[in-house]
């Protein structure tokens, strides 16, 4: 006899992921494939904990979902804020580069998320 409990804690199917760098941070942006076949948008912020001094580094990890039926709503308000910041402001300068000083940090992650399959689609920028 089948458990179905342990089939229903299955992760989503990842069907396009794009990953952003942004200073010490990386946002991966994942659209997953729901059960009923509807796509949705996983944002995951991903940073180094600070005063992590271990062997495998450790990272903070924050999920937000957005469905469909969400995406204009979020789009405006997005766009509102963004203008609204540029508004105050001006020019916003871009980030320079990022280079961290143990790039293998960010390594290990990303190798960390493709052993769990999670990530194993990262499109490299």
């Amino acid at each position: 006899m089948e458990n179905r409990r342990f089939e229903d804690k299955k992760e989503p199917e990842i069907v396009y992921s794009r990953s952003v760098k942004a200073g010490k941070r990386i946002y991966y942006l994942d659209v997953k494939k729901a059960r009923n076949e509807d796509l949705y948008l996983c944002i995951t912020e991903s940073k180094k904990k600070s005063g992590a001094e271990e062997e495998v580094p450790q990272f903070e990890k924050h999920k937000v979902f957005l469905y469909k039926e969400d995406f204009a709503h979020f789009t405006e308000g997005l766009n509102d804020v963004i203008a609204y910041v540029q508004s105050q402001l001006g020019t916003i300068e871009e980030r320079e580069e990022w280079i961290p000083q143990e790039q293998e940090s960010q390594e290990v992650e990303v190798e960390e998320h493709k052993k769990k399959g999670l990530f194993g689609r990262l499109k490299k920028d």
